[in-house]
């Protein structure tokens, strides 16, 4: 669960010797020298054949060909062939013990020197058990391990991937047969489960009667699996897009289907990975030939409605098989791969491989369409013989920057970064979380996220500045499981005397989660440019049932705005007020310190009188509490102020037993500088204290022109 709970202008962040994560720190540019290169090289395999006898035609040379992209010609920037016969034998090392990524394995694996897989077939072996049933898995391995026993050539190098709730790397590249078939092995097994595509629609009509009372919409199911099917595919081409040969994909697969053009952006971001790894997808239907009776078969009961006997059930039937091996094809006639349907012989597959990469040209070339504008662009490619024939991939998709890309892309890109290891680092990302009990199983997470304003390039309209920034996040238990997520877009308008540039931008939401550690990262990009930042880190929810104080997050805060929305489960709205955290801890000297905690669970005194109910004050019946607490603020180690003492003796919020603090301190008596804030908090009838502290900077009060007291104005949008 997650509350959306505001999005403001604060006041200035002065960076000041005070403990403040940051996602990034950038040097300041030095000089005016800048170095531009594209590095942007297009790869693409070339067979050349004699049309008579098809064999191979060897010995030509870069100046023998002539390429053009969307009929304008291209200089060939890089030329290479590639022979099988010629291939020498690889010295293999081990590989240590532990699990690793498949670019990891491949860069370990393979001698120092590259050069060394020259003329060698690399093939890659994908079972993708997430959409196979046993009988298919069962069809495939057996057709692999036919290829390796008899088919198999010393040139070949063979990985095995596997795909079920992750994408798993079973045996690195390797030549050595009995590795390869003892790894098979292991696939035949009775325990896979496929993920079957479930009804689209939840139309009830020629579906089996299992005596449901409804049939589900598993429309969105079936769009979530495509995603993942598709993007373990474009894993497998990210981590080896190092390697220069071509490479074929063998993809064995129950089917995959797609919702119009719901897994589009998911597709095309799989095939233009392939076409920059140089990786050719040759698609295998493992379900082989198809009996599809008009009443369905013996797995399944007995159709609704009257499909059975009007011939709609043969048609969808016809229809969702089709459907399912459409994505298949789309696949392999995009990369330069061919596709296998409806057929129990597997045996083809691997002949066509060995044939389509047993000699082959590979030519490169730097394009001469600079712009980066995601459009399709159509190769051609000429020998200066007659009596040949050749054989490349159509096209490829050209990269496309932020102002080109589509809506599903840019939500793509946005994904992909929150999958990444890699922090995003245009755009500075502070984040802090704060934690509140709502009950002793959860507690309320607030969490808040600073992004300066001088790196937002708002557009100017009229007398206002715009901007609109998108805002995805996630948290993750320690098992890595999903167990909060916010998907936001906030569109800003300011007033251009508000000097936006010199601000920063506050955005605010909340995650309620149970005791224990979590990951929380957060991805925001700004949408002018696209540029994007992120920001993780590691948090713990305490489990304070055994904890002789229970105390919450000490939040400090320079501002408090009414709430307009009416929140009831925002823990940081009190009285009508919501607090905005002070994520840098960095005030001046005429504002006021706004401090909020709470105490759980207080003990009840036993010897104590009970005290009288004061009128509008809301108590737990029962004895009465004693609780003390104040503020200090010590500078160098020596106290220079401390609020007067404030003593508790009722539990002030008894939906949650709490006996919940709120401290307004004018800043005025301190000077500049760094200060150590301490909470001073006693419970005085259970006998236990805490004393946490907090690093805070106080700066000189602004100048005449800005009105004293005044928080910084600006869009509250929720």
């Amino acid at each position: 669960m997650r509350s959306l709970l505001g999005f403001g202008l604060c006041g200035l962040l002065a960076f000041g010797p005070i403990p403040l994560v940051r996602a990034q720190d950038v040097p300041a540019a030095q000089g005016n020298y800048t170095l531009t290169v594209n590095a942007n090289i297009v790869l693409t395999n070339v067979v050349v054949r004699d049309k008579k006898s098809g064999a191979v035609v060897k010995g030509l040379k870069a100046s023998d060909f002539n390429v053009l992209e969307n009929n304008k010609p291209q200089r060939i920037a890089s030329f290479d062939y590639q022979n099988v016969d010629d291939a020498a034998a690889l010295a293999e090392k081990t590989t240590a013990g532990g699990k690793a990524s498949v670019a990891d394995l491949l860069e370990r694996n393979f001698a120092a020197d590259s050069k060394q897989l020259k003329d060698h077939r690399l093939i890659v072996m994908f079972f993708d058990e997430s959409t196979m049933q046993d009988d298919d898995t069962d069809r495939a391995v057996e057709a692999a391990e036919k290829y390796v026993n008899t088919q198999m050539q010393p040139a070949d190098l063979v990985a095995l991937l596997s795909f079920s709730t992750a994408l798993n790397m079973d045996q690195d590249f390797t030549a050595d047969k009995q590795v390869l078939l003892h790894k098979l092995a292991a696939y035949n097994g009775t325990d896979q489960t496929a993920l079957a595509n479930g009804n689209a629609g939840g139309v009830t009509d020629g579906t089996s009667d299992t005596a449901a009372s409804f049939t589900a919409d598993d429309t969105e199911y079936n769009n979530l699996n495509t995603d993942r099917e598709l993007f373990a595919i474009r894993q497998v081409a990210q981590s080896l897009e190092k390697v220069e040969q071509r490479k074929s994909l063998l993809y064995f697969s129950g089917g995959i289907s797609r919702n119009g053009v719901e897994n589009q952006a998911s597709l095309r971001a799989a095939t233009n990975e392939a076409a920059k790894a140089n990786m050719a997808i040759y698609s295998v239907d493992a379900r082989g030939l198809q009996a599809l009776p008009p009443v369905g078969d013996a797995t399944q009961g007995s159709l609704r409605g009257t499909a059975a006997y009007t011939g709609s059930a043969v048609r969808n039937q016809f229809s969702a098989n089709f459907s399912s091996q459409e994505l298949l094809s789309t696949l392999a006639t995009d990369t330069g791969g061919k596709a296998f349907f409806d057929n129990n012989d597997f045996g083809p597959v691997f002949q066509q491989i060995q044939h389509d990469t047993e000699a082959y040209y590979i030519l490169g070339f730097h394009s001469t369409d600079q712009r980066r504008d995601g459009t399709f662009r159509h190769l051609s490619i000429k020998v200066n013989r007659p009596d040949v024939k050749i054989e490349y991939r159509p096209g490829y998709y050209a990269p496309a920057d932020f102002q080109h890309q589509k809506t599903e892309d840019r939500e793509q890109v946005l994904q992909d970064q929150m999958r990444s290891d890699l922090p995003a680092l245009d755009v500075a990302v502070y984040l802090q979380a704060l934690y509140f009990r709502e009950n002793s199983n959860s507690f309320y997470v607030p969490v808040s996220l600073i992004v300066p304003g001088s790196q937002i390039p708002f557009t100017r309209n009229k007398d206002q500045d715009k901007a609109t920034l998108d805002v995805l996040g996630q948290v993750k238990d320690a098992q890595g499981i999903a167990v909060g997520n916010i998907r936001d877009t906030v569109k800003l308008a300011v007033n251009q005397d508000q000097q936006v540039q010199r601000r920063n931008i506050q955005y605010s939401t909340g995650f309620t989660l149970a005791p224990g550690r979590y990951h929380l990262k957060f991805v925001v990009r700004e949408n002018e440019t696209g540029n994007m930042g992120s920001f993780e880190t590691d948090i713990a929810v305490p489990d304070q049932k055994k904890l002789p104080m229970k105390l919450s997050s000490v939040m400090l805060a320079s501002q408090r705005t009414p709430d307009a929305a009416k929140s009831s489960s925002n823990l940081l709205i009190r009285d009508g007020q919501q607090y905005v955290p002070n994520v840098a801890h960095v005030f001046r000297q005429d504002q006021h310190l706004y401090l909020l905690y709470e105490i759980y669970d207080p003990a009840r005194s036993k010897t104590a009188a009970q005290p009288a109910t004061a009128p509008g004050l809301t108590r737990r019946e029962g004895p009465p509490v004693h609780v003390l607490t104040s503020i200090e603020f010590l500078s160098g180690g020596v106290k220079v102020f401390e609020t007067p003492l404030v003593t508790a003796d009722v539990v002030n919020v008894p939906g949650r037993d709490a006996v919940a603090f709120q401290f307004d301190v004018p800043l005025t008596p301190l000077k500049p500088g760094n200060y150590i804030c301490q909470v001073n908090l006693v419970d005085d009838a259970g006998g236990a204290f805490a004393f946490p502290r907090l690093a805070m900077r106080v700066q000189a009060a602004a100048p005449a022109a800005t009105p004293a007291n005044a928080p910084a104005s600006g869009p509250q949008i929720r």
